[in-house]
């Protein structure tokens, strides 16, 4: 789908207007987005706008890095948005220069239809140019990633305050993969509004600046969010695998201490379970018992032996 709106002289907005009439004396500028277009709409990049090829070649191969070019007429910029159910990342391409702005984008983007909503459902629109809509564009899609980024932290800080299990260290790991995902979104795009903040290249004003400024504020608020949030995930982590490592030693003793008590049992048992017909005490009246007696007791003094060691503690 192909839809337009174009600013007059006026400050009156256009909307859906043919692509011809976009170039009139009366327009002062245009947008143009082409929302999950097909390939015969795609080819107005081309045959309308005449692109430049390899910007043409980066809106049809998905999925790019954040990038900025420049071209000799007009300037070029991918950027992605948050997919907030998969953390998945959805590219949207945008085109630009003083007369016009184009997005161009595979897949429905809430940001650029509030965008759109927001800013061209009016009759008149003053002061607006396509570097402000190219501002409201990118702190919109900025600021859809801020709900994932809490609701990861929470589900992290509810994490923490749970015991350390199997089940909880699966979360863990589900955890710092979408953390991964984010940082895969959120870290490029902190380096795109470094360029476009400190490039000669794109024309705006102080005022303009100081808007993508507030946006590269946020982008380095998610930043150390994400950051501080695997660090503590590498601690959680470790903790878990020390107490885990910790109850295995204790069974571990605790088996060993078992084992080590019915050794001696062991042994006792199988001499007597040899079956000589010329034993010295297979012939004893109260044999038995004795024996049952010789073997409690060694129990009980390895039994004691081992708790005046302190191997019974579970923090030994």
């Amino acid at each position: 789908m192909i839809r337009t709106a174009a600013i007059t002289a006026d400050q009156a907005v256009l909307h859906n207007i043919p692509l011809e009439d976009l170039r009139g004396n009366n327009i002062l500028w245009y947008w143009v987005d082409l929302d999950q277009p097909t390939n015969e709409e795609t080819t107005i990049l081309q045959d309308f706008f005449a692109f430049h090829p390899l910007a043409i070649e980066d809106c049809l191969h998905f999925i790019q890095r954040p990038k900025l070019d420049y071209y000799e007429d007009h300037n070029f910029m991918i950027i992605q948005s948050i997919n907030q159910k998969t953390l998945d990342p959805e590219e949207i391409d945008i085109f630009w220069c003083a007369n016009y702005i184009v997005t161009f984008h595979r897949k429905k983007s809430v940001e650029i239809d509030t965008v759109w909503e927001r800013l061209l459902d009016a009759k008149k629109i003053k002061n607006l140019n396509p570097v402000q809509v190219l501002y409201h564009l990118v702190d919109k899609v900025v600021d859809h990633f801020f709900p994932s980024v809490y609701q990861i932290e929470d589900s992290l800080i509810q994490l923490e305050a749970e015991d350390a299990d199997q089940a909880s260290t699966d979360d863990l790991f589900d955890i710092r993969k979408e953390l991964l995902k984010l940082r895969r979104i959120i870290f490029p795009m902190r380096e795109l509004l470094y360029r476009v903040l400190n490039s000669d290249r794109i024309q705006m004003g102080k005022k303009s600046k100081l808007y993508f400024k507030d946006i590269y504020d946020h982008l380095l608020m998610l930043t150390e969010i994400v950051e501080s949030n695997r660090e503590l995930t590498k601690d959680m982590r470790d903790s878990y695998l020390s107490v885990n490592s910790n109850r295995m030693n204790s069974i571990m003793m605790t088996l060993t201490v078992i084992t080590t008590i019915f050794m001696p049992l062991t042994f006792i048992a199988g001499i007597y379970g040899m079956n000589f017909d010329h034993m010295p005490e297979l012939h004893w009246h109260y044999g038995y018992f004795i024996v049952l007696g010789v073997m409690a007791g060694i129990s009980l003094s390895m039994f004691v032996f081992f708790w005046r060691k302190g191997w019974f503690r579970q923090d030994h």
